[in-house]
Formats: C-alpha cells, structure tokens, sequence
C-alpha cells in the first residue's frame, strides 16, 4: 500500500501536466484524511499487473475508477475490488461470475448478505466438482501405476529370459 506523503506536493499548473495535476489530487486527499486514492501505476505495481489488464477490468465494469484531468483515480473501494478480482481469477472464477460477485455488494454493501450466500453456493459447487476430479485423478493414478508395475514385471521377466 502507498505510504502517505508528509506534505502536499504542490503542481504547476499547466496544461501539460494533467497527470501531475491528478497525482496532486491523489496526494492531497491522502493529506486531508479522508479514503485513500490511487493512480493506475500505484495499483499496478502493488497488484503485479499490467496497465493494460487494470484498463481491462475497467472496460468491463469491474473497476470504476474517478477521472481527473483524464487521468484514471482509484479509490480505496475500486483497490478492494482488485484485490478480489485477482484472488477470484487465481482460484478459477470467469470474469462473468466476478462481476456478478462484485455486482451483489450494491453501491453500499447492501447485497454483502446476497454476496455471502452466492459465495457459499458457488464454492460448494467448485468443492465438489474438484472432489469428483480428485476422485478420478486417483482411479487414473492408481490403474497407471498397475499397468506400470505390470511393464516392470514383463520387462524384467523378459531381460531374465534373455540371459
């Protein structure tokens, strides 16, 4: 998380600098106390992500970050949002399914009891779907390892033969 600057950096203002003004904005909100802001490089650096996939998210609808000068302003909510998106994508989730996560939380977490329950019926399922292919993954493992000791039993039989 980005530490706090000690004073507000203060920034010409030119027409040239919209993404210093924004960085400005960013700086003196922290100042102020209030929810912390972010720029796109801050977030992508703490996230490991590219600028490109954090635009991506953007474009479709999972992130919605302020515009100031045209320049994009991440608040402490839209860095949450992150945090979720890329632990979701990790463990399997489509894109679909995390935005109609995210979507549940409403604009005051009004749906988290929503999100909750539609947590708990989407990991039960992924639990069992990935018991099931446990399952099957040890069956396969288990025929394999008779049909390799088999081939060893042959093999050596057959090297013993030879002699």
């Amino acid at each position: 998380m980005a530490s706090a600057p000690s004073a507000p950096k203060r920034v010409a203002s030119s027409a040239a600098s919209g993404t210093s003004d924004a960085q400005a904005v960013v700086d003196a909100h922290r100042d102020e106390g209030a929810s912390e802001l972010f720029g796109i490089t801050e977030l992508c650096q703490e996230f490991g992500i590219s600028l490109r996939a954090l635009r991506f998210y953007e474009d479709k609808g999972l992130v919605a970050p302020r515009r100031v000068n045209g320049a994009r302003v991440y608040t402490r909510r839209d860095r949450a949002r992150l945090a979720l998106i890329l632990r979701a994508k990790d463990i399997g989730s489509p894109l679909s399914e995390i935005k109609r996560y995210l979507d549940l939380y409403g604009d005051h977490g009004e749906g988290r009891a929503e999100q909750l329950s539609y947590v708990i019926q989407r990991t039960d399922t992924a639990i069992e779907e990935l018991e099931q292919k446990r399952s099957q993954i040890d069956a396969t493992l288990a025929e394999l390892r008779v049909i390799n000791a088999s081939c060893r039993r042959h093999l050596a039989t057959r090297s013993r033969s030879d002699k």
